[in-house]
């Protein structure tokens, strides 16, 4: 693999006045008296906003069994936000590996970079991204540690695949992931130059250190993990060895960020994302409510602290207000890259946070967003 193109593919640009080149990611969520049609639609809309105004990469994470996240199949949904994008990066933020065999990953994501060459970022986790009877559905097995456990053999395995390069004698020396390097070798055959580049994503130190032992991209989820960022990103620098992908760390993190026009609207929407949380967290996940549900839904106690610390994390209120705190979060951290995801009932709401955030950096200006 030519490693300046990679390296080029993982390292963003800065773009205006941003400390740090910035970038979406996306849950599909899907608020009360909308459908996935009207998220997916959103998500489009976003997408394409994104491509305009300068952020790197958009990337969709896997998530199960959650009425509110429609988000279960990032490959299809990266193939969708291909037909409609030229240039910003798509991938998974992420795939949840344990949950696939390694072989199909490679299919769909060789498929993907096809379909849009040279822009197709692989986003690997190890958690199953949902509860433990629906990763045993997935899986169709009850050894649910066995996955996570395996993290590190199943990762080789995919990466073999994606390269086409396992060693002669091996079992699996004569299958090939198609569309894959396999096609360049093949009489007439003409590949291309890119394969989709692997970061791994987490909220601990586990994948952390995998990922600076294996000279890996690394992506950590500070939207749900703020209390382990620091200690996973020190981690992350100092276990990373220099690799034919990177020669010094990268690091982005998951920033959970909502700008509006208006402060109490900030304070709203931010309440209602927080409620599906609660809900989430309880057993009971359903869609993102609205805001009026959510001001009147009476709170225990207990309910109270978890959204008072949940939403200590959630970067919210005017535009100013947001963009001090996301560039106290990048002094803070040292992230390489910001990845904002912007929860709220309803996706206008979503689609001009990101507006506002592109113009308080002077991003560049932002042609027709219509599906």
């Amino acid at each position: 693999m030519d490693e300046t193109a990679e390296t080029g593919e993982i390292r963003g640009t800065t773009q205006g006045t941003a400390p740090v080149p910035l970038s979406v990611l996306d849950l599909v969520t899907v608020g009360a008296g909308r459908t996935a049609t009207d998220a997916l639609r959103t998500s489009v809309q976003i997408a394409r906003l994104a491509e305009s105004r300068g952020f790197h990469r958009y990337w969709v994470a896997e998530h199960h069994s959650m009425p509110g996240v429609a988000s279960s199949s990032p490959a299809v949904i990266l193939a969708h936000l291909a037909a409609h994008t030229d240039r910003i990066r798509l991938g998974s933020g992420g795939v949840m590996l344990p949950n696939h065999a390694p072989l199909v990953i490679a299919e769909q994501f060789g498929t993907l970079e096809a379909m849009a060459p040279g822009r197709v970022d692989l986003g690997l986790g190890r958690a199953p991204g949902t509860d433990g009877a629906t990763a045993a559905a997935l899986r169709r097995s009850q050894r649910l540690n066995e996955g996570a456990d395996d993290f590190p053999e199943q990762l080789a395995e995919l990466t073999r695949f994606l390269d086409d390069d396992f060693p002669d004698g091996h079992p699996y020396a004569r299958i090939h992931a198609v569309p894959g390097p396999v096609q360049s070798t093949s009489p007439g055959g003409v590949q291309s130059p890119h394969r989709p580049p692997i970061w791994l994503l987490g909220s601990s130190g586990f994948s952390a250190r995998l990922a600076g032992v294996l000279g890996l991209p690394f992506a950590f989820a500070h939207h749900f993990s703020a209390q382990n960022t620091v200690p996973a990103l020190d981690l992350y620098r100092e276990s990373f060895r220099p690799s034919a992908v990177l020669d010094a760390p990268y690091a982005l993190i998951g920033v959970s960020a909502l700008a509006t026009d208006d402060e109490r609207e900030a304070r709203r929407q931010v309440l209602a994302a927080a409620l599906n949380m609660v809900r989430l967290r309880t057993g009971r996940p359903g869609l993102v409510p609205t805001p009026e549900e959510a001001e009147a839904y009476e709170f225990s106690p207990m309910e109270r602290e978890f959204i008072d610390s949940w939403n200590a994390n959630v970067i919210h209120g005017t535009v100013d207000e947001v963009r001090t705190g996301l560039d106290d979060l990048q002094k803070r951290t040292g992230a390489d890259e910001l990845m904002i995801t912007g929860n709220a009932h309803g996706g206008d709401v979503r689609l001009r946070s990101y507006e506002l955030i592109a113009d308080a950096y002077g991003l560049p200006k932002a042609h027709d967003t219509e599906v």
